[in-house]
C-alpha cells in the first residue's frame, strides 16, 4: 500500500481551519484519500474545510469517529507546503489552524467544476450611449479583454446588472459560457528582453546560473535606484520558466502592480497571475487552483502569495525587500522576506532579494556570506544619480503656517519653467496630524484609541489612523465648547498641497496618498497620468518612494527629513536612511539630471550626513556596529508580547505575572522588560500592554517562549500575541 494513501474507513488525521489547534481523527471516505488531500469534514453540526495531515492517532473513542464527507476536486497539498506551514508556525508561535487559513484564502474551493456566464467586450457599438453604459465599456477596455461575471462587472462599473444585460443584447458586451477556472496564458521566456548594460548582463548571468542549478540559494540584488534591477531579475524568471518551474514575484504595494504587469507582458507576451487585495474573489479561486495544477507559471502578488499551493516553485523574488509592509502586523505575525527564504529552502528554489537600500538583516547576511551579493552601481542608460543637498531650516524665517522654504520654492519654479516635474515629499497622510483647541488646549482624540485624530480636509472628516474610525470635523471644542477656536497643528500631505497651490498658482498639482483613492484602478490611473506629464508638482507620502518611474521628474524636495529620526525605534536611523535615499531616487531617472533637496533642522546629524554623502557601506557598517554592541537584531533576538483587554488592570496583572514567572526565559539567558503601556495604549477600545524579550542570537527562543506563556490561561476577553522579530513597537 502507498504510504501516502489511506483506504476507505482507515483512520486519518485532519487539520481543519477551525481554531482548535490539533489534528482530529476521521475515517477515510469511500474510495479512500491521499496525504495532503483537501477534504470536507463534519465538525459538530457544520461542514468545514480541512487537509489530510497524516494517519489518525486513535486516541478517541473509535465508535464516535466520523467519516470524511468528501475529497475536494483540487490538487492535494504537497509535502513541501505542509512542512512550510509547520515550520513557519513553529517559528512565529502560530496555531496550525491559523497557518492553514493563510494557505486556503480563496472562496469556493469545494465547489465542483462548472460553467458560468462571463462577460467581455463585444464588437458592436450601441446606438444610444448613456453614462452607465459608457462606464461598463470603459471598465472592460481598461482590463484588456478579460472576462468578468455579471456581478463583478456591474460592481466594477458602478451600475446595475440590467445595464450589462442590455449591452449584451446589443452585442456591445459579449456573454459567454466559460469554465469557472481556466489556465493562464503561457508565458514565452524567449520573447526577448531589453538590451542589458554590462553590469546588468553580469548580474543576470549570475541569477540565471543560480536558477539553473535547481538548488536553494539566496542572493541580495543591490542596485542604485534606476539601475534596472527589474530587468535583471526578470531574466532569472525567464530561466525559471524555461526549466518548467513556477516563479513568484512579491511587490510591497498594490500600486506598483500595474506598471510591473506592463513590463512582464512586454517581456513574456502575456499577463501573469495576480494575487493581492485588488483581485476579485472569482479570480482568487482561479489563481489558487491553477497554481496547484501548474496552470499558472508566474504569480505577482502581495506577501500572502507565499502561502499559495505551488506545484513546483523554483524562484521567489522579493522586490523592495526592505519595505516594512512585508511584515504582517495583525493576525499571524510574520515577515514575508524571511518566510520567502524558509519556503525556498524547503523546495529547492532560489530567492532574489532586490533593493537599492537593503534591510540591515539582509545586508548582514550578505556580509557574513550567508547570502550571495550582486551589485548594480550605475543607472540604466544616460541617467545619473541625483545630486543631494540639505537645506538648513534654522536659517529660514518661515511663518508658522508655511513649510516650503524659499530655496525650495525657487528650485520648484525653475523646474516648472523648464517643463519638468517636482516632487514634494512628506511622510504624513491627511491635512494635519493634530487638531487643538486654542481656548483650552484639548487635542481631539479617537473615542476608541489612545491616538490623536488626523484631519482629512479633502474628506471633511477626522480619521483615526489606528482603527479607521471617522467623524465630522467639529465646529466647537468637544471639551470646553468654545466655538471657532479649533486649529490644525503641523503639516500633512493635504496641507502641503494647499500651500503648493497658493505658492504655484499656475502649476498643475497632483496629490498621491494611499487613503485618497477609492480603488486601486483610480490610483493606477493617477500614477500613469503623472508619468505622462499630467502634473507639474507631485505632493506625496511614502507611496511615491516605492519603485515608480516619472521620466519628467528632476527635483525632489523633502519637507521634513528629520521626521523619522524621532522616537525610540531601534530601526529609526535605518528607515530614515532608506526612505530618504528611495524618495531622492525618483529624481533624474531619464536623460535630464536630478536634484534632491532635504529640508532639515539637523544637517549635522550622522544619518543626514550619511544620506547626503552617499556612503551607504559606511552607514551600514556604522549601524551594524551599534546594533552588535547593543545585542539587538540582527545581532541578537527579540520578541514582543502584546496583551490586550477591555480591562486595563487585568492586562497589567497578567503582564506582571508573566514578568515574575520568567524562569523558562532566564534558563536560556533571556531578559524580560516590562510590562509597560504600549506607545498606543488603547486601540478599538482595548487596552494594550507590552513586554519585550531580548536574547542572544543563537538562543532557542521559541521553545522557551512557548513554555513561558503556556503557564497562564487567558480569561475573559484577554488576548495574548507573540511577535517574533518585531518590526514596530507601537
Amino acid at each position: 500500500m502507498d504510504a501516502g494513501y489511506f483506504d476507505e474507513g482507515e483512520l486519518v488525521g485532519v487539520l481543519t481551519t477551525q481554531p482548535l489547534d490539533r489534528v482530529l481523527d476521521y475515517r477515510a471516505p469511500e474510495g479512500g484519500c491521499q496525504l495532503g488531500a483537501f477534504v470536507e469534514v463534519p465538525l459538530g453540526p457544520r461542514k468545514v474545510l480541512g487537509v489530510i495531515w497524516g494517519p489518525g492517532k486513535g486516541d478517541w473513542d473509535i465508535s464516535k469517529v466520523r467519516q470524511v464527507i468528501r475529497v475536494l476536486d483540487t490538487a492535494p497539498m504537497r509535502d513541501e507546503l505542509r512542512a512550510f506551514l509547520e515550520k513557519a508556525g513553529d517559528y512565529t508561535l502560530t496555531p496550525m489552524s491559523a497557518m492553514l487559513r493563510l494557505a486556503t484564502r480563496a472562496p469556493g474551493l469545494g465547489d465542483p467544476p462548472s460553467m458560468r456566464k462571463v462577460y467581455r467586450l463585444g464588437h458592436a457599438e450601441p446606438e444610444r450611449m448613456t453614462d452607465a453604459r459608457c462606464r461598463v465599456l470603459e471598465a472592460l477596455k481598461e482590463y484588456g479583454g478579460l472576462s468578468f461575471t455579471l456581478k463583478e462587472l456591474a460592481e466594477m462599473a458602478g451600475v446595475t446588472t440590467s445595464v450589462v444585460k442590455g449591452l449584451a443584447k446589443l452585442g456591445a458586451v459579449a456573454e459567454e459560457d466559460s469554465p469557472r477556472d481556466l489556465p493562464f496564458p503561457r508565458l514565452d521566456p524567449d520573447l526577448g528582453s531589453k538590451e542589458l548594460t554590462g553590469d546588468q548582463a553580469v548580474a543576470a548571468d549570475t541569477l540565471r546560473a543560480g536558477v539553473a542549478s535547481g538548488s536553494y540559494g539566496t542572493v541580495l540584488l543591490k542596485g542604485v535606484t534606476g539601475s534596472g534591477k527589474t530587468e535583471v531579475y526578470l531574466e532569472a524568471v525567464a530561466e525559471c520558466l524555461r526549466r518548467g518551474r513556477q516563479a513568484l514575484v512579491l511587490l510591497p504595494e498594490i500600486a506598483l502592480t500595474a506598471e510591473f504587469l506592463t513590463r512582464v507582458q512586454a517581456r513574456f507576451g502575456a499577463q501573469p497571475a495576480e494575487w493581492h487585495s485588488g483581485v476579485t474573489m472569482t479570480e482568487r479561486r482561479r489563481v489558487w487552483k491553477m497554481i496547484g495544477q501548474g496552470g499558472a507559471q508566474l504569480v505577482v502578488g502581495a506577501r500572502s502569495a507565499l502561502f499559495l499551493p505551488f506545484r513546483d516553485l523554483g524562484l521567489v523574488v522579493v522586490d523592495e525587500e526592505h519595505d516594512t509592509s512585508y511584515k504582517q502586523e495583525e493576525g499571524v505575525l510574520y515577515n514575508a522576506r524571511d518566510m520567502a527564504v524558509l519556503r525556498a529552502s524547503l523546495c529547492g528554489a532560489r530567492v532574489v532579494l532586490a533593493s537599492a537600500t537593503p534591510s540591515l538583516e539582509s545586508w548582514a547576511n550578505a556580509d557574513a556570506g550567508k547570502y550571495d551579493k550582486v551589485e548594480l552601481t550605475s543607472r540604466y542608460g544616460p541617467a545619473v544619480m541625483p545630486e543631494m543637498r540639505s537645506l538648513d531650516m534654522r536659517s529660514e524665517r518661515l511663518p508658522s503656517d508655511r513649510w516650503i522654504s524659499s530655496a525650495l520654492q525657487s528650485a520648484v519654479n525653475a523646474r516648472i519653467e523648464r517643463g519638468e516635474q517636482a516632487l514634494l515629499f512628506i511622510n504624513r497622510r491627511g491635512y494635519a496630524p493634530v487638531t487643538i483647541c486654542r481656548a483650552c488646549g484639548h487635542q481631539i482624540g479617537c473615542d476608541h484609541c489612545d491616538a490623536r485624530m488626523v484631519e482629512h480636509r479633502f474628506l471633511k472628516r477626522l480619521v483615526c489612523h489606528q482603527c479607521g474610525e471617522t467623524k465630522p470635523m467639529p465646529e466647537i471644542c468637544p471639551s470646553c465648547e468654545a466655538e471657532g477656536r479649533l486649529a490644525a497643528v503641523g503639516p500633512g500631505v493635504e496641507r502641503l498641497t494647499e500651500e503648493a497651490v497658493k505658492l504655484f498658482p499656475e502649476a498643475r498639482v497632483a496629490t498621491l496618498s494611499s487613503d485618497m483613492f477609492g480603488s486601486a484602478r483610480a490610483l493606477k490611473a493617477e500614477i500613469e497620468g503623472i508619468a505622462q506629464g499630467s502634473a507639474d508638482i507631485i505632493i506625496g507620502t511614502q507611496l511615491v518612494a516605492k519603485g515608480h518611474n516619472f521620466p519628467l521628474l528632476t527635483l525632489v524636495g523633502v519637507i521634513d527629513a528629520d521626521l523619522g529620526l524621532q522616537g525610540s525605534d531601534l530601526r529609526a536611523a535605518e528607515r530614515t536612511f532608506q526612505l530618504m535615499r528611495q524618495v531622492a531616487g525618483r529624481a533624474g531617472r531619464a536623460e535630464k539630471s536630478g536634484v534632491a533637496l532635504l529640508q532639515t533642522y539637523q544637517p549635522e546629524h550622522p544619518v543626514i550626513r550619511a544620506i547626503l554623502s552617499g556612503d551607504e557601506e559606511g552607514f551600514w557598517k556604522a549601524e551594524a556596529g551599534e546594533r552588535r554592541h547593543a545585542c539587538v537584531p540582527p545581532y541578537g533576538r527579540m520578541a514582543g508580547i502584546i496583551l490586550s483587554s477591555s480591562d486595563v488592570q487585568e492586562a497589567f496583572d497578567l503582564g506582571n505575572a508573566l514578568a515574575r514567572q520568567d524562569a523558562p526565559l532566564r534558563r536560556i539567558g533571556a531578559q524580560v522588560f516590562g510590562p509597560a503601556p504600549a506607545p498606543i495604549a488603547r486601540v478599538r477600545g482595548r487596552h494594550r500592554v507590552r513586554l519585550l524579550v531580548k536574547a542572544d542570537r543563537g538562543t532557542p527562543l521559541q521553545p522557551a517562549l512557548r513554555q513561558w506563556v503556556g503557564q497562564f490561561r487567558l480569561k475573559g476577553d484577554m488576548r495574548l500575541s507573540v511577535d517574533i522579530d518585531p518590526q514596530s513597537f507601537y
